[in-house]
């Protein structure tokens, strides 16, 4: 009789900003910050679903009930969507991605889950399909896709229901200063206070400011991307929730700063840098603290690629 025998997948993730300004829903950008979990899958009969998490603030007091944790939850709903076989599985999650801050924590962990329920029975994972199930998911499609493909990702919905993204490479001279408050926002919060209908003037205005990004960096105009961030959908309707926030997108230009932006739906606030980036980190938290926020702030590289698996085998004696 064969020895028992286990498998493990590795899982890297990228964290992600979304929106950019004025791409509200549909411009995601994948960021060097990860969450990496390793799936072990057990052959001994009887085997039961398991969840360990540590890393930043917050991530050890996530849900280890199975079927309360995102990682899990979006494995069985990959698996479910593809008719496959689930094992036991033991998840071990190491998380480097601030929690309700606006940078894809939620995202991050959803593409984790979809890319393992795929790949712990054995089904190669189709990025087209792992894009439409994570953003079933999580509700909405720009985080995701970031995660999943790197770089810039710009995504739409068919009448349909099909969900595309395309990617566009980013210029490794454009860095990410990402300044978050101690203040967790929730999506759902957030995204309860903004309007059901819009000016037309106010959308003319974000179709204009999210071409132009795309524009911008195609033609390395990179002083067009100040006027890029500028946003009328979300931004105005979120610095209420946000205090600081009023502030910190009405900073002036200065030396190396691109543009700023709500990261998400917050509460984080980044800038595109090319220099100077301590500098513009702390002048951007110096506006958070002011209203009682101990801030935080990192400068990050992009992303230029997305999730990565590799896969162990081990044998037991």
């Amino acid at each position: 009789m064969p020895a028992p025998h286990e498998f493990s997948i590795d899982v890297r993730v990228p964290a992600s900003t979304a929106n950019l300004g004025a791409g509200f829903d549909c411009l995601g950008l994948a960021l060097e910050l990860y969450l990496n979990v390793r799936a072990s899958v057990v052959s001994t009969p009887g085997g039961r679903v398991s969840v360990r998490s540590r890393g930043v603030r917050g991530s050890s007091s996530l849900p280890s009930v199975p079927e309360e944790n995102l990682i899990f939850r979006a494995m069985r709903y990959t698996a479910e969507r593809e008719r496959l076989c689930l094992p036991p599985v033991r998840l071990a999650v190491q998380n480097d991605i601030p929690m309700a801050a606006g940078l894809g924590s939620s995202a991050a962990a959803t593409v984790a889950g979809v890319v393992l329920g795929f790949a712990v029975a054995g089904k190669p994972v189709s990025k087209d399909a792992a894009l439409q199930y994570a953003a079933e998911v999580e509700g909405h499609t720009d985080n995701v896709a970031a995660s999943l493909f790197g770089g810039l990702v710009v995504t739409f919905g068919r009448n349909d229901g099909s969900i595309l993204g395309i990617q566009k490479r980013w210029p490794k001279m454009i860095r990410v200063v990402a300044v978050t408050p101690q203040f967790e926002l929730a999506t759902i919060k957030s995204r309860a206070v903004l309007p059901k209908m819009v000016e037309r003037d106010d959308a003319v205005h974000n179709l204009q400011r999210s071409a132009l990004l795309v524009a911008a960096l195609e033609e390395r105009r990179y002083d067009l991307l100040w006027d890029a961030l500028h946003d009328r959908l979300h931004q105005p309707y979120r610095k209420e929730l946000i205090p600081g926030l009023e502030e910190i997108l009405a900073l002036p230009k200065m030396p190396g700063l691109l543009g700023i932006a709500l990261s998400g739906s917050g509460p984080s606030a980044i800038a595109l840098a090319t220099d100077r980036f301590d500098a513009i980190g702390k002048e951007i938290g110096s506006r958070f603290e002011r209203n009682g926020l101990p801030t935080t702030y990192q400068t990050l590289e992009v992303a230029q690629q997305g999730f990565s698996t590799s896969e162990k085998h081990l044998r037991r004696r």
